[in-house]
């Protein structure tokens, strides 16, 4: 199924515009075939599809490209080994399409594939091979991946988990492909909150995959099975005085480093959502640790391990591909509030030079333009942020069978998304903004709140960008 789809934006905010047209030229050219088959590509010198970017990626992308988006994540399920697991990365070589098993490479893919299934029309066949293809990489990881038997899954080697060069991982290989964890290091095998929420994740999908197919009784199999993994991480990662996962070594011993890989763990839904508020309020939003003035460091800012690194490390510098994945994690625990301030951060960082890089210095938000491979730019994950941002801010977003509106206020700015046989607008004076579903106004409500109806425009929530957004300013027609 192809449904088209298209988006438009106007604003009288100079730098968006110039931020968002740019994007838009730069993100097309990321744009590739791969043996006939259109996909986006991460970037930035990175010409593969990658696990940890590329179904998101494509996810986000398919309010432009339907048909790049759904290739981003056929792709993986296409080349999953009959054991389960999937490739990390997928090049193509030689004119051919080929899975790259030597890592994980993180597993930013199920709820992208699961929202997939209904933007693109809800083919049942696709939910089908979705969930194959997530029960077998879970039957994987508990066959594979707890090598010591202590329940709780384990890392082998930095690019497991997309942690290029972290110092955290000592002389653990980059990348390992073989399927007993390697000997000698003094880190790995590392119990791991990545991993543990890859199985959480895929068994929270698995359940809602059975619902929709009107499976109830497998659904809460999957929910149980889900929370059984949610468990283990609170018991045997979660330190609840200090209000934070941590990773144990090959020994066991808890590995003390303040990381932002909780906020990965809430992208994944993994913790609880008390767990998640004592992350968020003890440390997410702490200057000393992760809410510098460019937020969201690698490590906090303030751990021992944290290093100020300009070219790709993720021992310290705030990345763009965490921004990508901080709008779910946040979304998914309540958070709402945080997301425009984080996409202003962003938007200024990135500044006039429109310039997409993948790292930015935590202190001074200076982008750092130097790469491996010299001056880089056109880095997808800082394009789709910036393209995100503004669909969450002042746009529209398509989530399962719901719309969500922003009404961000200071700005005029006009957002349209056609999708399939339907439009959706919402156009912003700067304090007040109208919704409209296929030319019929379905809305008005004041500035800095994001909005909820279903694909008819029918109000269903509201949330706040801001604690002081009257959320009586809303008048539904």
């Amino acid at each position: 199924m192809n449904i088209q789809t298209n988006v438009s934006f106007q604003t009288s905010y100079e730098l968006l515009q110039k931020l968002m047209d740019s994007a838009e030229i730069k993100t097309g050219n990321n744009l590739k075939n791969f043996n006939s088959r259109l996909v986006l590509i991460e970037g930035g010198g990175y010409e593969k599809l990658w696990l940890e970017t590329q179904p998101m990626g494509g996810e986000m992308y398919a309010k432009r490209n339907m048909e790049a988006g759904l290739n981003n994540h056929l792709l993986f399920m296409e080349t999953q080994r009959k054991d389960g697991r999937f490739p990390g990365s997928i090049a193509l070589i030689d004119g051919k399409i080929t899975p790259q098993f030597n890592k994980f490479q993180g597993f930013c893919f199920p709820s992208s594939a699961l929202n997939m299934y209904y933007l693109m029309g809800k083919d049942p066949e696709y939910l089908n091979l979705l969930y194959i293809s997530l029960e077998k990489f879970d039957t994987y990881l508990w066959n594979v991946r707890d090598s010591d038997g202590d329940g709780c899954l384990e890392s082998w080697c930095k690019y497991d988990t997309g942690e290029d060069h972290a110092l955290r991982y000592g002389d653990a290989p980059d990348s390992w492909s073989g399927e007993v964890p390697p000997k000698n290091c003094q880190i790995v095998p590392m119990a791991s909150m990545d991993i543990m929420s890859f199985s959480y994740s895929s068994r929270e999908i698995l359940s809602k995959i059975c619902r929709i197919q009107g499976n109830e009784s497998r659904a809460e199999f999957w929910i149980k099975k889900a929370l059984s993994v949610q468990n283990r991480i609170k018991n045997y990662l979660w330190d609840e005085t200090k209000g934070a996962c941590f990773d144990r070594d090959r020994n066991h011993n808890v590995m003390n480093i303040m990381t932002h890989n909780n906020l990965r763990a809430m992208y994944w839904n993994s913790l609880t959502h008390t767990m998640a508020g004592h992350f968020v309020t003890k440390h997410l939003l702490n200057p000393e640790e992760f809410w510098t003035n460019m937020p969201l460091p690698s490590i906090a800012v303030n751990d021992p391990l944290f290093r100020n690194i300009t070219t790709n490390d993720w021992s310290g510098q705030s990345e763009a591909l965490t921004y990508q994945r901080a709008i779910r994690a946040l979304e998914n625990y309540g958070y709402d509030h945080l997301i425009p301030y984080l996409g202003e951060k962003l938007f200024q960082a990135i500044g006039e030079t429109c310039i997409f890089v993948q790292q930015y210095d935590p202190f001074t938000g200076k982008p750092s333009l130097e790469s491996l491979e010299g001056i880089q730019d056109s880095y997808g994950p800082a394009m789709l942020s910036v393209m995100e941002y503004t669909a969450r801010m002042y746009g529209i977003h398509i989530e399962h069978e719901r719309i969500y509106w922003g009404t961000t206020g200071g700005h005029e700015s006009l957002y349209e998304q056609v999708w399939g046989k339907h439009t959706y607008k919402i156009r912003n004076s700067g304090s007040r903004a109208e919704a409209f579903v296929d030319g019929k106004k379905v809305f008005e409500a004041g500035k800095d709140l994001k909005i909820i109806t279903d694909i008819k425009g029918n109000l269903l929530d509201l949330r706040q960008f801001k604690t002081h957004a009257d959320i009586r300013t809303i008048k539904t027609f």
